[in-house]
């Protein structure tokens, strides 16, 4: 067995699909939750980590876990540990490693977009299984806005934005949100229900999309888990 060292920002964050989907390929995971007290493992105790979104900033100093966190990363990445950050685990990486996370000037970031991958995706140890056609659920406000040195464009949303990346040889970021579910979302979408009422948005049309992808979205993104566990492994 391998063991994932996940780190949580918030308790409506989980691991949720990403993290039966790894358990599912051998993975043992131990969940830190620093926002809860608890603290901050050494991620070099463990096979690979996985940082998952939350609602914070990743360039908040405020947040008293994020400049431990990035040192981390930083460790994570000159040691070659196997690395996935989701979402704002995506962007603490890109913050870590030298790059800029900002506000999307084209607004939030909703529901299922078509992931733009790149040709180096194709051939990435990560994303080659599923570096085809498919929609991705996203929920952000920020994104990655400049790049640290030396990472590699993986997907690109219809509208430009970074989708993926490749920080390392051994450290990814994805923007969007493989774990999630409807249920996952729906007190993501009750939190935002005042500014999403102010736009417009149907919050009820939106989960209901997502829940009706429910089959198409496992088949998409059970992969790319199954591919990390594989490299943590060091059978990929």
């Amino acid at each position: 067995m391998t063991s994932v060292l996940v780190v949580q920002h918030e308790d409506e964050c989980p691991p949720a699909l990403v993290g039966d989907w790894l358990r599912d390929a051998g993975c043992t995971l131990h969940v830190a939750r620093p926002y809860a007290g608890e603290g901050l493992p050494d991620p070099a105790a463990y096979d690979g980590l996985l940082v998952l979104g939350g609602p914070q900033s990743a360039e908040d100093d405020s947040v008293a876990w994020f400049g431990p966190l990035k040192d981390r990363l930083r460790e994570a990445r000159d040691t070659s540990l196997p690395t996935l950050g989701i979402c704002l685990g995506h962007q603490l990486v890109a913050s870590a490693l030298g790059g800029r996370v900002g506000r999307n000037p084209r607004g939030q970031q909703l529901g299922l977009l078509e992931v733009g991958w790149t040709p180096a995706a194709a051939a990435d140890p990560l994303t080659s299984s599923v570096a085809s056609w498919r929609r991705g659920v996203h929920w952000n406000d920020d994104v990655v806005t400049e790049l640290p040195d030396g990472a590699v464009v993986l997907a690109e949303a219809p509208a430009g934005e970074l989708q993926a990346a490749r920080f390392a040889p051994r450290m990814w970021g994805v923007q969007l949100h493989p774990e999630v579910d409807a249920a996952t979302l729906r007190p993501w979408a009750d939190d935002d229900r005042e500014a999403h009422v102010l736009r417009g948005v149907d919050h009820e049309a939106l989960l209901a999309s997502v829940e009706d992808a429910a089959e198409e979205l496992s088949a998409s993104w059970r992969p790319l888990a199954t591919a990390f566990a594989e490299i943590v492994a060091g059978t990929r």
